[in-house]
């Protein structure tokens, strides 16, 4: 048997996120099956991480084991069966043979993500971008966003009941820009919470529409009570942009 990452992209409008779920339309049930199909044995992938419903991913990681070795040396055939099987929603883009113990999910040193707003009503972007309403004060949520370096502990922004041993997690980037009519958050750890990065944009927006001040904002981090933090927004306009893993994965 041999290891492969597989690297893919895909719109989760139609998903109820990443992970298989009983009775539920995920992104890893569908690419599982396709696999199976493609290579006429059982495949079991593990994925980088566990997107929500209706979260993207531009780039997304993906481990499985297949007993073929030589998937590589016939990766344009693959690449465009794979692509035939799957539907519209999912396109894979490599295959890349691995260590025997390689782990998508966790060997990655880093992941990014990316919340898209516009401001002006446009049927282009209703899809994969959230409509932003009034005025705000970018300089003062960037000057909020910088204090996320400050804690590790981000409890405040998890989604409540989540199985996971801590909510530590360490940001090393967070940063909103503009371009043109729209207003992108990006922000990367190496790790996220259930919901974290929509409920972080959803207290920032806060912060920019001067319901609450950056020292406010720090304070709700410290309560360590999602209850205190912002409403989540909108999951469509969540992307997954990027992972890393160290160069010795091969």
């Amino acid at each position: 048997m041999a290891r492969y990452f597989l690297q893919l992209s895909y719109d989760g409008s139609d998903f109820h996120g990443w992970q298989i779920q009983h009775n539920a339309n995920t992104v890893q049930a569908t690419l599982d099956n396709a696999l199976t199909v493609c290579f006429c044995q059982k495949i079991e992938t593990t994925g980088a991480g566990r997107t929500d419903t209706g979260v993207h991913a531009s780039f997304f990681v993906a481990h499985f084991d297949c007993s073929d070795e030589n998937l590589e040396q016939n990766q344009s055939l693959y690449l465009y069966r794979l692509n035939s099987i799957l539907p519209k929603s999912i396109a894979v883009k490599k295959i890349k043979k691995v260590h025997d113990d390689a782990n998508a999910r966790f060997d990655a040193v880093s992941r990014t993500y990316c919340y898209y707003m516009h401001r002006d009503k446009n049927p282009f972007n209703i899809l994969y971008s959230a409509l932003l309403t009034g005025n705000v004060d970018i300089d003062l949520m960037n000057k909020a966003a910088n204090k996320l370096f400050d804690y590790t502990d981000f409890t405040s922004f998890s989604k409540l009941h989540t199985d996971v041993k801590t909510n530590n997690c360490i940001i090393t980037e967070a940063v909103w820009r503009e371009e043109n009519d729209k207003l992108i958050f990006t922000v990367t750890a190496n790790r996220f919470l259930r919901n974290m990065v929509r409920s972080i944009v959803g207290t920032l927006l806060d912060v920019g529409k001067k319901r609450i001040t950056v020292d406010d904002f720090c304070k709700i981090i410290e309560m360590k009570n999602r209850c205190c933090a912002g409403k989540s927004v909108a999951a469509k306009g969540l992307f997954l942009t990027d992972i890393k893993y160290p160069y010795d994965i091969g």
